[in-house]
C-alpha cells in the first residue's frame, strides 16, 4: 500500500481489526484490537500511575510470545473488565492459546481514569465494562470512529476535550508500515498555551488536525506545569504496530522509541500523576533486512506516527450529548472542558 493510499489507521497495518464501544450515560468507552492471528508484542510503561492487566507476559524474558488481543478502556480499575469481556468474546470464537481442550486467549489491558468527567458511575456491583467489551469486539474491523469514542469517549486533557486518535505511515527507505492508535486523557496538554495550534504541528500530513502549523512564537506559559493537579487522574494509552517481523525484545524497543512521539505531542508528559504507557505489535509479514537499522527506523517512525495520533484525537473530539462543557480556561479535574472544536470550529 502506497502513503497515498493510507487511511490513517491502525487497520493500516494488515491483519488488525479495530472495535469501539461506548456508553454515553457513563462517559466511558472501551477500544479493541483484535490480530487475526497471534502477534507479538511488548510495552513500555511510562506515567507513574498505570492500570494495567497481563502485561508482564509482554516481558522479552517471558514465556508467551504471542497475544490474541489488547484493550484500552475508560473506567479506571473498574474498566479492566473489558478484557474479560474481550476474552469471552474471543474464546467463543476459536481463539486463544491451547490448554488441554480449552483456548484460552490472550489479551493485555490497560485503563484510563474518566470517573470524574460527571457520567453516571452509580453501577453498584455492575460495572458495564465486561459488557462494553464484548461489544467492541464485535464491533471490530478495518474502519473505526475517531474523537469521543471508545475509550477516548469521556476522555480530557489539561485544557480540552481528549479522545481516540490514529494516523499511520509508511517508513521511509524500507517496506515497512507502522501505525499508531492512542486514547488521549493526558495531564498535559496538546496544544500551545490556550491554542488553536497543535505541539504536534512539525509532523502533521495534510491538514489532518487542522493544518495550523506552530505559533510565530510560544507564549512564556505555554510549558508551565498544569495548574489542574488530581494524582492518578490521567492516562494516556497507545499501541503502535508494524506489518515487520519482530522479535519481543524489537517490539519492547518499539514501544520505547514511540514513546518519544508522546513526548512531543504533550506537554507535560510522563508524570507520576498519569499511567501512560505504549504498546507495540508485529503483525509479522515483512522480514527485517537489517535487524538494527530497521528497527531503529521503525521506531522513529512510530515516535513522529503517535505524535500525530495524539493531535488527531485531540482535533476529532467533540462534546459529548447534553453535556455542558466547562468554561474554557478553568482547571478543575472534575466534568469535561471543551472541545478544541468548541473552541475553534473546524479548519
Amino acid at each position: 500500500m502506497s502513503e497515498s493510499r493510507l487511511r490513517g489507521l491502525l487497520t493500516d497495518i494488515p491483519g488488525i481489526k479495530v472495535g469501539n464501544a461506548a456508553d454515553l450515560r457513563v462517559r466511558s468507552g472501551v477500544t479493541a484490537i483484535l490480530f487475526d492471528r497471534p502477534a507479538v508484542a511488548s510495552v513500555d510503561v511510562r506515567g507513574g500511575g498505570p492500570g494495567t492487566r497481563e502485561t508482564d507476559l509482554l516481558d522479552p524474558e517471558r514465556t508467551v510470545e504471542a497475544i490474541d488481543a489488547l484493550v484500552i478502556s475508560g473506567g479506571s480499575a473498574f474498566g479492566l473488565d473489558a478484557a474479560a469481556g474481550v476474552t469471552g468474546w474471543l474464546a467463543n470464537q476459536g481463539r486463544g492459546f491451547p490448554v488441554g481442550g480449552m483456548r484460552v486467549p490472550i489479551v493485555p489491558a490497560a485503563i484510563l481514569f474518566d470517573l470524574l468527567n460527571g457520567g453516571d458511575k452509580e453501577w453498584a456491583d455492575d460495572p458495564p465494562y465486561r459488557d462494553l467489551g464484548r461489544k467492541a469486539a464485535e464491533a471490530a474491523g478495518d474502519i473505526y470512529a475517531l474523537g469521543s469514542v471508545g475509550a477516548g469517549t469521556g476522555a480530557r486533557t489539561a485544557s480540552l476535550k481528549g479522545g481516540l486518535g490514529s494516523a499511520s505511515s509508511t517508513v521511509p527507505g524500507t517496506p515497512f508500515r507502522v501505525a499508531a492508535l492512542v486514547a488521549v486523557n493526558a495531564f498535559g496538554s496538546a496544544v500551545v498555551g490556550d491554542g488553536p495550534h497543535f505541539w504536534a504541528a512539525p509532523f502533521e500530513r495534510s491538514d489532518e488536525f487542522g493544518g495550523l502549523g506552530l505559533p510565530k512564537s510560544v507564549p512564556e506559559d505555554a510549558h508551565a506545569f498544569p495548574a489542574r493537579a488530581a494524582p492518578g487522574t490521567a492516562t494516556t494509552l497507545a499501541v503502535v504496530a508494524t506489518d515487520a517481523i519482530l522479535t519481543k525484545a524489537q517490539c519492547r524497543r518499539l514501544a520505547v522509541a514511540a514513546q518519544d512521539g508522546l513526548a512531543r505531542a504533550l506537554v507535560p508528559a510522563h508524570t507520576p500523576l498519569d499511567g501512560d504507557l505504549v504498546f507495540a505489535a508485529a503483525t509479522g509479514h515483512v522480514p527485517l533486512n537489517d535487524p538494527i537499522a530497521d528497527t531503529a527506523r521503525l521506531g522513529h517512525a512510530a515516535a513522529r506516527v503517535l505524535a500525530r495520533a495524539i493531535a488527531i484525537g485531540v482535533y476529532q473530539a467533540t462534546s459529548l450529548p447534553g453535556v455542558t462543557p466547562m468554561p474554557p480556561g478553568e482547571r478543575r479535574f472534575d466534568g469535561l472542558p471543551p472541545a478544541w472544536r468548541d473552541l475553534f470550529g473546524r479548519r
